[in-house]
């Protein structure tokens, strides 16, 4: 069974950190593209990182970028994203997809259940 799951979320201060964390089960995930999206409450779902199969190129959407780092970890059939400098506008829900276009953040298989990102003092 085709699966993802994502974890790592929780409540932290602004200017902290967070790992979450992209399991697959099911298929390989260093065959596709991996993206984070985020959905914040009242927002629409956003594409936040992507990460391409191969040569691993890395995409970030502007608001992130210097702050997150995309990464796999192929051994553990895992994607992360590195969440430093937290802010309380990226609190959202995030969830990661695969079989992605990374410079449109357009996937073709669908999210895992996400996982809460609560940046707040």
């Amino acid at each position: 069974q085709v699966q993802l799951v994502e974890s790592g979320g929780g409540l932290v201060q602004p200017g902290g950190s967070l790992r979450l964390s992209c399991a697959a089960s099911g298929f390989t995930l260093d065959d596709y593209a991996i993206a984070w999206f985020r959905q914040a409450p009242g927002k629409g779902r956003e594409g936040v990182s992507c990460i391409t199969s191969g040569d691993g190129s890395t995409y970030y959407v502007d608001s992130v970028a210097g702050r997150f780092t995309i990464s796999r970890d192929n051994a553990n059939n895992t994607v992360y994203l590195q969440m430093n400098s937290l802010k309380p506008e990226d609190t959202a829900i995030y969830y990661c997809a695969f079989d992605c276009y990374c410079s449109v953040y357009i996937c073709r298989h669908s999210w895992g259940q996400g996982t809460q990102v609560t940046v707040s003092s």
